[in-house]
Parts: structure tokens; sequence; C-alpha cells
């Protein structure tokens, strides 16, 4: 996925009130941008960090710039969570994920289930279903060599409501798979943080074990787009 528009760099002065981050442009300038991540962000968000932004392209949009990538250590990690989603749906029609090769048709958000959207709803003529969540990964709280990333940042009442709809899917005789895009590159394993939420890595597990298949694949980032890269072992 390649942003439509050269990226912004600057440095993170703070984010408040979930949405809002204020960063200082490399000219001195204070801007406000749009912070598409509603989670704690726990371990991405140090004040004095290199941040870049995209620019609206909506002239009338409030808020100039939203928040793309911030920089820990020597990676960049992706925050804005209304990405996985395509880039995910790029990966596979590019077959950049061959375990969700083989479909005839990709749409994305289709209703399902009790009052929800499935991320991806793959298709085959056959009348085959494969039904995709994805949730993006960011979160790293120890960094020394071989640490792994970690999901959630937050209790997510809404992510376990999905693993259960994932499940009754399988129950339905559909296949359903659970990916988890860690956006950021120096990710040696995935694992669920369940001290953050034990009510959701408890909810995964019996997810696991009704069928459900879980996927963890990393990206390579740069100023010029995100791309899935490779999976990433889960030790869960």
């Amino acid at each position: 996925m390649k942003f439509p528009d050269p990226l912004i760099k600057g440095k993170l002065i703070k984010r408040y009130k979930r949405f809002l981050t204020d960063v200082e442009l490399e000219d001195g300038a204070t801007v406000i941008a749009h912070c598409a991540n509603s989670g704690s962000m726990l371990s991405v968000n140090d004040p004095g960090a290199e941040v870049w932004l995209s620019p609206a392209r909506n002239p009338d949009r409030k808020l100039k710039f939203t928040w793309e990538m911030i920089r820990i250590g020597r990676s960049l990690v992706g925050i804005n969570t209304s990405l996985p989603n395509a880039i995910v749906a790029e990966a596979v029609e590019t077959g950049r994920i061959p375990e969700l090769a083989g479909y005839d048709s990709l749409r994305r958000e289709v209703k399902y289930g009790e009052n929800s959207r499935i991320d991806l709803l793959l298709e085959k003529e056959s009348g085959d279903k494969c039904y995709v969540e994805v949730k993006n990964v960011t979160m790293r709280r120890d960094l020394t060599k071989g640490a792994p990333v970690e999901f959630p940042d937050a209790v997510t009442a809404r992510g376990t409501k999905h693993l259960v709809e994932l499940s009754n899917m399988v129950r339905e005789g559909h296949r359903a798979v659970m990916v988890y895009l860690v956006q950021r590159a120096d990710a040696p394993a995935f694992t669920i943080a369940a001290d953050i939420d034990p009510t959701y890595a408890d909810a995964l597990k019996k997810a696991m074990k009704s069928g459900v298949e879980v996927l963890c694949y990393g990206c390579a980032l740069t100023k010029h787009g995100i791309n899935v890269k490779a999976p990433i072992p889960l030790a869960f």
C-alpha cells in the first residue's frame, strides 16, 4: 500500500483526547494531527519521537494531517488503525498471504453474525467462504532481543466479540481466520497480552480450539508505503 502523497516528518509533542496529537514540524511549526487509533498506544506514544504525518486531501477537513507512523528505536511503527484492512486486502489479492489464496472474490465490511461486519470476506464460485478478521499490532513493551510484540494494548470487548463470531462461522461450516498485522519491523514473535485483557486471551484459546485459524504477518514500512512482508511465529 502506497501513501497517495509524500509524508511529512515531525516530532511528537503529545497525544490527547484519544484522537488528537500535537506535532512539531521540521520548520518549527506546531500542528494538530488526527490520531486514528483508539487504543492505549502503549509503547508507541513517546514524546519527542520522530513521527510521520499524511496531509489531508480534503481542503475542508478541520484537521489537515493524520498521524501515520512513529519511529521506535530503529523501526517505524504504523499506528493508523484505519489502514490494516486495506493492507491485508492488497496482500491477499497479490498473493503475499498464501494461506488466503485461491478465492475468486474479496469483499470488505460485509455484515454477518449478530450485528457485526467482517473485515474481509473471501468467496469461491463453489460457495465456500472464508471470514477474515484483521487486528493491528503495534505494542512491544520489551525491546530486548527476542521479546515479542503483543496484542491487545487495552481491554477490547469488541475484539472478544469478533472471536466469538468467527467461532460461530466455523460451526456453520465456513472457514474463519484471525489475522494479526504487525506494523513494525522489529518483531521476532507475537503473543497475546493476557495481563492486559485475560478475557480476550481466553476467548482466543477457545476460538482456536473451535477451528479458527490464526495468522500473524509483519510489515515493511517506509515513508512511501506499508506492505505485508513475512509471517511471524505465534508464541501463545
